[in-house]
């Protein structure tokens, strides 16, 4: 059985201690949220203060955001973690999409479906170079579009 923290670090200086204290009390993981501040940044200070905690959102809001952005995010955490990042997407409901995030709420289920669908081609794209599933053009950018500079290098993690 695995036993993780969750975490609503109003204050960024807190996370470098609040991620050590965990790690060396034997937790498993550390969970943020999206609440009232945005949830990736404090992991990559708990990232960076621990070694063995499995780092995730749980979670943040997967339409707020483009797929090209949550796929900058993951990759560049799970890298910098070495592996330790675990991306918890979700919906919210749809007055925080319309009213707090200025998203139109369409379609839940289909939507969240295009984005992970979206988030594993780009990633698969930067690990192998390759976009062999196609995705409506505001999720992936064409093949043509991924422009030598700003593709990524493979992950080891």
């Amino acid at each position: 059985m695995k036993i993780d923290a969750s975490l609503l670090v109003h204050d960024l200086r807190q996370m470098p201690a609040l991620a050590r204290f965990a790690d060396e009390a034997g937790f498993d993981g550390l969970w943020t949220f999206e609440t009232a501040h945005e949830p990736f940044l404090p992991l990559v200070l708990a990232a960076e203060h621990s070694r063995n905690l499995s780092l995730g959102t749980s979670i943040a809001v997967a339409f707020a955001r483009s797929p090209t952005i949550l796929a900058h995010t993951g990759w560049d955490l799970a890298r910098f973690s070495k592996g330790r990042f675990i991306m918890g997407l979700g919906t919210q409901v749809k007055g925080h999409n319309e009213r707090r995030f200025g998203v139109k709420w369409e379609k839940p289920v289909e939507k969240m479906r295009e984005v992970i669908l979206a988030l594993r081609a780009i990633w698969d794209c930067w690990q192998n170079g390759t976009l062999h599933r196609r995705c409506q053009p505001a999720h992936v950018p064409a093949r043509r579009r991924i422009m030598p500079g700003l593709s990524r290098s493979p992950a080891a993690h």
